[in-house]
């Protein structure tokens, strides 16, 4: 056989290989992911897209398919939080926390990232209604349960937002406790100008 049609029938056949091998991959990937993951994903990216009604829509099939699914639980309660419907909001992530409190695994550690998300979102809903002390212990109760989770705003979110202090959980905990440690009357609690660069938290993968 010519050398030149062997190489050429080598190589086309690891091609070959490869593409049927990543083809499969991803038909795996789809066929054993879990129920309602796919359409987390849908609301997660109408989220980001300020499409509040489809992405709740997206939710909402992800719970029919799987009702304990935490990232369309956390995602449907940031929605509501975006249309600043705060009562639905504390709602669903109360809901969300006693369910991971109650199914939580110790080696679970995107459970447990969730789980201060979920804290830290509470806390932004208190803080918003002007409950300091309530959203205080949750903005706490968060980041012992996983400080890295709740972090500030990375790099990213710096340059999409043009931010160049951005609040985290840590820094805004911190200042309610300081204020409250003075007169009522010296208290500075709302700060429009530093509120409105709180972000929400949700860890990548649910």
């Amino acid at each position: 056989m010519n050398p030149r049609i062997l190489k050429r029938f080598v190589i086309i056949c690891g091609i070959s290989t490869f593409v049927m091998f990543s083809v499969w991959m991803i038909i795996q990937s789809f066929i054993n992911r879990p129920a309602g993951d796919y359409e987390t994903q849908v609301c997660d990216q109408r989220l980001k897209d300020k499409l509040w009604d489809e992405a709740i829509e997206h939710a909402k099939i992800a719970l029919q398919k799987n009702p304990n699914h935490r990232g369309a639980m956390m995602c449907k309660a940031l929605v509501h939080i975006n249309r600043e419907e705060y009562k639905i909001a504390n709602d669903e992530l109360t809901f969300l926390i006693k369910f991971l409190v109650r199914t939580l695994k110790d080696d679970d550690l995107t459970g447990k990232g969730t789980l201060a998300a979920a804290y830290a979102n509470r806390g932004i809903i208190k803080d918003r209604s002007e409950k300091y002390k309530e959203a205080l212990q949750d903005y706490i109760k968060a980041l012992e349960i996983d400080h890295e989770a709740v972090a500030g705003p990375g790099l990213g979110h710096k340059i999409i937002y043009m931010i160049n202090k951005p609040s985290s959980v840590r820094d805004r905990a911190q200042y309610i406790f300081e204020q409250l440690q003075l007169p009522i009357e010296k208290r500075v609690l709302k700060i429009p100008e530093s509120d409105k660069e709180q972000r929400m938290h949700k860890p990548g993968k649910l």
